[in-house]
């Protein structure tokens, strides 16, 4: 006989996550919110919230009681329109499932190795040029630049519009959050910047050798619609460019505070991928987002009602003691960090992680072969973004090796 699951009302926490201190700063808020139980409701929002690794682990891979297709905000996009068509990563099956066959042969391990070769020369040409200057700020020097030019050369998209790739993300990232300042801020440009992102996405628009074609390959195989052609490219570029710009920055900016772990990789460079993984659970770039609750549920004892919003911390999730041990609020390289959530996990797990792997994994190579030690010259800048988490500006003077 199965023991009745005991109902109990949420406890209740105080604070605004999409406050300026909470963004700067999201680990007192996020350790209340993992102590305060299996779930809470956050007062100052309204909204359910969870960040225990179990329970956002549990969240992340039952699409069917947890659904994308309400949106990643707040906003419950099948009853209000959104800012712009729903991407894969705001649909369930059926039609997640089909777009995403359609990427299979597109983007897998495969392409990804092969990609390492293309990649490795601008790599090395980007890494000896912020060398030779000494000084640096690695956002826009470094991170920002090589998946600029990455990912839009490996799907073949045309250079013109391509400045519109960093400022469509943003709107698109901050959209997972509240209408405030931060995401009015963003989307000054929205329907400009949206045009302009759909049309590198055209088969017209894009180089007959890239992997785009091959998406839209699909579209004449009777795969998928010229729409969702549109939406996977569209998708690749704005998840494949902002998550890994900050996914570099906050590595290197962890890196940069211990000179003690950039020193070991040079000394044990086979151990960059696991410093990778270690960085994107230690600073995870997408920090939080929500899921539509599709049939009263209950999660950790708290009933959970058909179309609610619950507010998902893949940053709290990511240093939850009871599954990283007491010292999950320290960056350690001997740790195995396999099974973070920094690139979600289950259906949606992001689409273009293969990708950015290499690409991380490329540059950080490339800079632990000419770069004896990365010194910070000036305080970091916290970004200040609704979803992400990184730096707006990272100050640092790179020695020679």
């Amino acid at each position: 006989m199965t023991t009745p699951v005991e109902v109990v009302a949420p406890a209740s926490v105080k604070g605004d996550p999409y406050s300026v201190e909470n963004i700067t700063n999201p680990y007192p808020l996020i350790q209340r919110i993992r102590e305060a139980g299996p779930v809470c409701w956050l007062e100052d929002i309204g909204v359910f919230a969870v960040g225990g690794y179990e329970e956002v682990w549990e969240i992340l891979t039952d699409f069917e009681t947890f659904s994308s297709a309400g949106g990643l905000g707040p906003k419950d996009i099948r009853k209000q329109a959104a800012w712009r068509p729903p991407s894969i990563l705001e649909s369930d099956p059926p039609t997640h499932t089909v777009m995403r066959r359609a990427l299979a042969g597109v983007i897998n391990p495969n392409v990804s190795r092969q990609l390492r070769a293309r990649i490795t020369e601008p790599a090395d040409s980007l890494v000896d040029r912020v060398l030779a200057q000494g000084e640096i700020e690695v956002i826009s020097e470094l991170a920002e630049p090589f998946p600029l030019k990455v990912i839009p050369d490996l799907l073949g998209v045309r250079h013109e519009g391509r400045e519109a790739l960093l400022p469509y993300g943003n709107i698109v990232f901050n959209a997972f959050g509240p209408e405030n300042a931060i995401l009015t801020r963003a989307a000054a440009r929205a329907d400009e910047l949206s045009r302009l992102i759909l049309e590198s996405c055209t088969y017209e628009s894009l180089d007959p050798d890239g992997l785009g074609v091959r998406i839209w390959d699909r579209v004449h195989e009777g795969l998928i619609t010229d729409e969702q052609a549109q939406l996977l490219m569209r998708a690749l570029l704005s998840a494949g460019v902002d998550s890994t710009v900050l996914a570099i920055g906050n590595l290197l900016a962890v890196l940069a505070e211990r000179p003690e772990a950039w020193a070991r990789l040079r000394r044990e460079p086979h151990l960059a991928k696991f410093a990778i993984d270690e960085s994107l659970r230690f600073e995870s770039p997408f920090q939080k987002f929500h899921r539509t609750v599709s049939a009263d549920t209950v999660l950790g004892g708290v009933r959970l009602p058909k179309d609610a919003k619950v507010l998902l911390f893949l940053g709290a999730a990511n240093r939850d003691p009871r599954k990283w041990g007491d010292d999950a609020d320290t960056f350690d390289l001997d740790r195995n960090a396999s099974g973070h959530v920094g690139f979600g996990m289950g259906l949606h797990q992001c689409i273009g992680q293969p990708i950015a792997r290499v690409e991380i994994e490329t540059l950080l190579q490339s800079l632990l072969e000419r770069v004896e030690s990365i010194e910070p010259t000036a305080e970091f800048e916290p970004l200040v973004h609704n979803s992400l988490r990184g730096y707006a500006r990272i100050p640092v003077r790179l020695i020679p090796a």
